[in-house]
């Protein structure tokens, strides 16, 4: 089984460990028993241009660094009216290459700036990102972050939605997952019946890179086969998606 964190953040995020470095989450990453790692903050010039230099290609849309795997992913930060109300919402991305990787951020380039922050902050709304994501490439995965946070969270009393088709409306058939995040856990998402047919993913959201803070919250699979297709696959049919880790939410 594989045991998968695929949100963290790196030296370049606002209120992040300087030893967010590639060569730290590696290590650390082994020692929590984490088998593959996802980039984050794959917008940003600087992070990116680093994760060019040091990952290399291990398996279709899998990258490897002193043995450990990543997959690519990133988050954005989409502050905008609809409905008639404010909505402030993160979702996250993964990307299947690094040329998928250009073609977003050669997109959203066009929107304003991503270079300030590995989270950087857009003015359009989860229905132009998914339709945008979409044509740049069907293999790019979208999913609503800490979904129940009350800023920034899909479900967030403050600004979010009271469903995913109020938020992504006729683009919800491109979603197939949210993100538990540390504010909630699998038993308190199963009772909204419009998420029985989501899969409830969990990540560690790590600012630094500590063995205690990386994988604290988690994906298991059971893949023959590492690739990304097959762990994009598993989040969207729960086929080979066997567990999350989970922190308290009381935590």
């Amino acid at each position: 089984m594989q045991i998968c964190d695929f949100q963290i953040h790196s030296k370049y995020s606002r209120a992040t460990s300087k030893n967010m470095v590639i060569e730290q989450i590696a290590k650390n990453a082994k020692i929590k028993g984490l088998d593959i790692v996802g980039t984050g903050d794959m917008t940003h010039p600087l992070w990116l241009n680093d994760l060019k230099k040091k990952l290399k290609p291990e398996n279709e849309g899998v990258y490897s660094f002193d043995d450990m795997l990543f997959i690519l992913t990133g988050e954005i930060s989409l502050i905008y009216k609809q409905g008639g109300k404010g909505r402030r919402v993160h979702h996250m991305i993964y990307a299947p290459s690094f040329s998928v990787v250009d073609q977003i951020n050669e997109w959203r380039d066009k929107k304003g700036r991503s270079d300030y922050d590995r989270r950087p902050i857009f003015g359009f709304s989860s229905i132009e990102l998914v339709d945008a994501m979409m044509s740049i490439s069907k293999d790019i995965e979208i999913v609503p972050a800490h979904a129940w946070t009350p800023w920034y969270g899909i479900f967030g009393s403050m600004s979010g939605f009271d469903s995913l088709e109020e938020c992504f409306q006729d683009k919800t058939k491109f979603i197939h997952s949210i993100e538990t995040g540390m504010s909630s856990n699998p038993e308190m998402n199963w009772r909204i019946s419009f998420l029985d047919n989501i899969t409830l993913t969990s990540n560690s959201d790590a600012h630094s890179h500590y063995p205690w803070r990386l994988g604290r919250e988690a994906n298991v699979f059971d893949l023959k086969e590492v690739t990304y297709n097959n762990i994009i696959g598993a989040i969207r049919t729960r086929k080979n998606f066997a567990f999350t880790v989970e922190v308290d939410p009381n935590y």
